[in-house]
């Protein structure tokens, strides 16, 4: 016959792995909602100072907007 007490003890160290891989689990999830985070705030505008490339873009479409409006205006460039 099984021992009761080797059962149990198999038990009980089912359910303490179990909760270690729940915990390491959790913490890994909690670490990559939190860099995601990180990522949506860098993200956002005005949060941080624009890299040289978006600096560019910005640049690039005042102009377009410039040269637009000169269009609409009957202005030539």
């Amino acid at each position: 016959m099984i021992d009761p007490y080797s059962t149990l003890t198999v038990a009980a160290a089912s359910l303490a792995g179990l909760a270690m891989v729940t915990s390491a689990g959790l913490a890994g999830w909690r670490g990559w909602l939190q860099l995601k985070r990180s990522e949506l705030d860098q993200a956002r505008p005005g949060a941080a100072v624009p890299g040289a490339g978006q600096r560019i873009e910005l640049a690039d479409l005042r102009e377009r907007i410039r040269k637009l409006e000169a269009i609409a205006a009957g202005v030539e460039l």
